[in-house]
């Protein structure tokens, strides 16, 4: 073969390092280990929600390429959903474009050498988009505190507003925000995104927005959308998607919300990238959105995450570890800094150099059956040590296998000092 030259933001963008999804799938793990690692659903979008795929597939154009902003229905569907809460009734014609994600934004707007601000721990595709496209990452990471609600002490996380601030340079492009927070669980408050919003418009920043778990928020709190705080829709791009709201993380439909002058440059790094998404799954999407209020769909799927989160929580709880009892999203952050195994244990090759974080959740696979995702996997390399004693565990799962998962994590009592 001859020896070719690979672009050097294929590395600084981690991309052709051994991801660890790979490391802890399904095919890596004992047959019988529960999957609450990776956060997809292992129970079908109700039925009425398929049907909009079903009878695009029996048309002519439901087999065609769509329309590259989005279907007219679905469009309008989301300008439906979402009403007046950005603040004003949106434009299905110029605010809202479908597939236009991360990867388009950055794409547009990001110049070889801009910053990006990033909360750690992140969705690692946001480090990627960002160092493809030539920018900076600038992490600025959450804080744990302890909590005394708990007997165990449950984990809150907080900004450090100050870090924030020393974050942002005259190269700094962007902010990237993810509310509810993957993987914390953290739903950021008012208080906080308005001192955010108000960093933003000092500096002159753009804000992308990424908050798809928008409709699973617990306890009563309030999602809020920085866009509709003063002077921030103008610059903020909000993104969301079918994977969460309607658990189908396969169909693979998203869209974007902003004002015109944002939204065109996203479209056209849309056009030029990914061209459109596939039409039958946008017509799943408009039905369910069409549909979701007269089966109060929303409501009852946040009771349904509410229950299983009460579940994972309470495994924890009897097994006498902390763990962040997420404010929003379907993943639970627990401390595994008191889990202990031998020192001849023998972990597979793929672990070696890696944190703490990977072993205890590779022990924790093999011997009590559930696998998780280690949390330094959402870190950059200078801030690892923030994340290695945390495993992030996921309950977007059907509520008989969040039981089992629970069962089997009594035998965690086993391995803790």
């Amino acid at each position: 073969m001859p020896s070719l030259h690979v672009a050097a933001r294929m590395e600084h963008a981690r991309a052709l390092q051994p991801d660890v999804w790979s490391t802890f799938s399904a095919a890596s793990l004992p047959p019988d280990c529960i999957n609450l690692g990776q956060g997809y659903m292992n129970f079908a979008p109700p039925a009425w929600a398929c049907e909009g795929a079903e009878a695009a597939l029996k048309t002519a154009e439901g087999n065609q390429a769509a329309p590259v902003t989005g279907i007219q229905r679905l469009r309008e569907a989301i300008k439906a959903f979402y009403g007046t809460q950005y603040g004003k009734e949106l434009d299905a014609e110029t605010e809202i474009v479908v597939t236009g994600g991360i990867h388009a934004v950055l794409t547009a707007f990001v110049d070889p050498g801009d910053e990006v601000v990033i909360f750690e721990p992140f969705f690692d595709h946001h480090i990627s988009s960002a160092v493809l496209n030539g920018g900076k990452p600038v992490y600025v990471p959450l804080h744990p505190s302890q909590d005394n609600q708990s007997q165990h002490g449950r984990k809150t996380w907080s900004i450090d507003f100050g870090e924030l601030r020393r974050a942002i340079t005259s190269r700094t492009k962007m902010i990237i925000l993810n509310t509810p927070h993957n993987p914390v669980g953290k739903v950021l408050t008012r208080q906080e995104l308005e001192t955010i919003a108000e960093l933003a418009r000092e500096y002159n920043l753009l804000v992308f927005s990424d908050e798809v778990y928008e409709t699973i928020v617990y306890d009563d709190r309030e999602h809020i959308r920085i866009a509709s705080l003063p002077g921030m829709w103008e610059r903020t791009l909000t993104v969301s998607s079918t994977s969460k709201l309607f658990a189908a993380t396969g169909w693979r439909v998203g869209w974007l919300i902003g004002p015109p002058e944002l939204v065109r440059p996203a479209f056209a790094a849309t056009l030029r990238m990914s061209y459109c998404t596939n039409t039958p799954m946008q017509e799943a999407a408009a039905l369910s959105f069409e549909r979701a209020a007269a089966h109060d769909f929303f409501a009852v799927q946040l009771q349904e995450y509410a229950e299983k989160r009460a579940l994972l929580t309470g495994a924890f709880e009897r097994v006498g570890i902390a763990y962040t009892v997420p404010e929003g999203g379907y993943f639970v952050l627990v401390d595994v800094s008191r889990v202990r195994w031998p020192d001849d244990y023998p972990f597979p090759v793929a672990l070696k150099g890696r944190g703490r974080d990977f072993r205890a959740a590779w022990f924790i696979a093999v011997e009590v059956g559930v696998s998780s995702i280690p949390l330094t996997a959402f870190y950059c390399e200078e801030h690892q040590e923030f994340g290695e004693n945390y495993l992030r565990v996921a309950f977007c799962k059907d509520v008989d296998t969040v039981k089992r998962a629970a069962e089997r994590l009594q035998n965690l009592k086993n391995y803790i000092l």
